[in-house]
């Protein structure tokens, strides 16, 4: 039998992230990749999804440099206008300097998520899986045609209610339905749909914003209830956690024997409480001395009570490996992986 970490019943309470209103005020931006080389030369997918609507966008990229994720930054921000806030991961690809000043040129504040806690980027992670899956499905046996489907692909997830908001990406973002394979469909059985009187428009833009002020109001609700749902889940195996300034802790990262298993490290020292779940941890022996962490990550560590005076105190075994949360292990590989090594490949 399968027994669960010990680590998972230390996890601190889930913080709901704020509800967005405004379409495209702040986004989060992730990398898939890589995959099998397209006929194209694509191997990337930039990801950018709304906070506000939970309007995807993908973008097909042949590299990952700063400057490739600038001009699909470029070309995003001309059809939907500039955000204030981008969240990203740790990735260096997201820290560049060119990035930097870009977010700067633009007035947009940078936002970077704790590492290995994907869970603070969850809109994002849970389209990549989503569209990883839809990939899978739709490439040839090669693989290499999947930059060819991305735009259908799109168009399917953008026009399909969400869970959390009530309505479709399409519907928040423009104010009506979208017509899909599923409308066009549908009307050549129904040969008696009368066509929709011709409107000025001034009516039509009025009538429009309406909609939208009607749609955001009613998603707004829709995803604090999903979101407070969410939360009594989540909370129920899960207690509220507070580390002190100069605490010892133990820190789960991935095993440098194995990228599939973590292993509890150190002990090493918290440095200073960031946010109510976020703490900065002062390591050494790692290659940044300091590092902002999620608490889930962090294990109070206490040094075992010695028997006799001159008997040595040994610390707690800090060298077993669990499986890390957010990886899954993959028994036959997809067309869409096929040929990658499995040392580059990431979870997403």
């Amino acid at each position: 039998m399968k027994t669960r970490p010990a680590w998972k019943s230390d996890r601190a309470l889930l913080q709901p992230l704020p509800v967005v209103s405004t379409p495209f005020r702040k986004v989060a931006m992730d990398i898939v990749g890589p995959l099998v080389k397209s006929g194209r030369g694509h191997q990337y997918i930039l990801v950018v999804c709304d906070y506000a609507t939970r309007f995807p966008e993908a973008f097909p990229l042949h590299t990952i440099t700063a400057p490739a994720i600038v001009r699909v930054l470029v070309q995003l921000f001309s059809r939907v206008g500039i955000p204030d806030q981008i969240l990203t991961d740790q990735g260096t690809n997201f820290n560049s300097n060119l990035l930097k000043l870009f977010h700067k040129q633009l007035g947009i504040s940078a936002i970077r998520t704790t590492p290995y806690h994907p869970q603070t980027d969850g809109l994002v992670e849970r389209f990549n899986q989503t569209l990883k899956r839809m990939l899978q499905k739709f490439v040839d046996d090669t693989g290499r045609d999947w930059d060819r489907w991305l735009p259908f692909l799109l168009f399917a997830y953008r026009e399909v209610p969400q869970a959390s908001t009530g309505f479709s990406p399409f519907e928040l973002l423009y104010g009506w339905d979208v017509q899909g394979p599923l409308d066009l469909l549908r009307k050549s059985w129904d040969a008696s749909e009368t066509s929709s009187s011709a409107k000025g428009v001034v009516q039509y833009v009025l009538q429009m914003r309406g909609r939208l002020a009607e749609y955001q109001e009613e998603a707004e609700k829709n995803l604090l209830q999903a979101q407070q749902k969410q939360k009594r889940w989540y909370d129920q195996q899960a207690r509220q956690r507070v580390l002190s300034p100069g605490q010892k802790v133990l820190l789960l990262l991935p095993s440098s024997t194995s990228k599939l298993l973590a292993k509890w490290q150190g002990p090493y020292t918290i440095s200073r409480q960031l946010g109510p779940t976020t703490y900065e941890v002062y390591h050494p022996d790692k290659k940044k001395a300091t590092q902002a962490y999620h608490v889930n990550l962090l294990k109070e560590w206490k040094e075992l009570s010695c028997p006799a005076p001159e008997t040595s105190c040994l610390l707690r075994p800090v060298e077993e490996e669990e499986e890390v949360p957010g990886v899954e292990v993959m028994a036959k590989q997809s067309p869409l992986e096929r040929g990658v090594p499995a040392s580059v490949k990431h979870s997403f």
